[in-house]
């Protein structure tokens, strides 16, 4: 199995399915190709279709786009989603809402993991994108967290995709220091301090690459 990833400081889709290749308990090649450089987009071409990262390769099966490798990597590890019904429905219409929306925020506070941005970005809709991403994280914590689901602080207990899905998040919280307050402020905490997310912060700040439009802010 290969995963072909970009920048870990800038690529917030190449987080989410290396984290669900990780929670997946799966042994894979790491395949970075740094974006926005020349060659790059040749060079993902040669793995992707789409010419886009995240792409996984699994014995000459090629799967491109988050959520597609997310559900792939599911159907080899079924524990990627809650096991009960409703909450897994939950957990996929959360990451849907994820994979296709909040775009102030997506523009407005781009995941820069080397970077302190505290204060930049806000807009009313960056504001509102924040707000919904709180009332998401107290909503599943409520219903399906501690203390009616002990197996762990995340939104479903366990770690799952939706963890993966709103992991770049976590980060860009970080960056532009947004602090949830109850149990969204517990939930963030709980995902910066994830092993899995330790290693992908280091990787990103030993990286030299520099994306000038992506460094919004100075």
């Amino acid at each position: 199995m290969k995963l072909i990833i970009g920048n870990k400081n800038y690529s917030s889709w190449s987080l989410r399915a290396w984290l669900a290749a990780r929670a997946a308990g799966q042994l894979f090649e790491e395949i970075r190709i740094p974006l926005f450089i020349e060659g790059s987009r040749e060079r993902i071409l040669q793995h992707s279709p789409s010419g886009k990262v995240p792409c996984l390769i699994d014995h000459g099966l090629t799967v491109w786009d988050s959520l597609a490798i997310c559900e792939y990597l599911a159907e080899k590890a079924p524990g990627l989603w809650p096991t009960d019904p409703a909450a897994r429905a939950f957990a996929r219409a959360i990451s849907a809402e994820m994979h296709s929306g909040f775009p102030d925020l997506r523009q407005n506070m781009t995941m820069n993991i080397r970077k302190d941005y505290a204060g930049k970005g806000h807009t009313p809709a960056v504001d509102a994108n924040i707000a919904r991403i709180e009332a998401i994280w107290n909503d599943c914590r409520a219903r399906f967290g501690a203390p009616a689901n002990p197996a762990g602080p995340y939104l479903f207990g366990a770690f799952t995709i939706a963890d993966a899905m709103y992991a770049p998040i976590c980060f860009r919280f970080k960056t532009y220091d947004v602090k949830p307050a109850g149990a969204a402020g517990e939930y963030l905490a709980a995902m910066l301090a994830h092993p899995a997310m330790k290693e992908w912060e280091a990787s990103a700040h030993a990286e030299t690459e520099s994306i000038p439009f992506e460094d919004l802010y100075g």
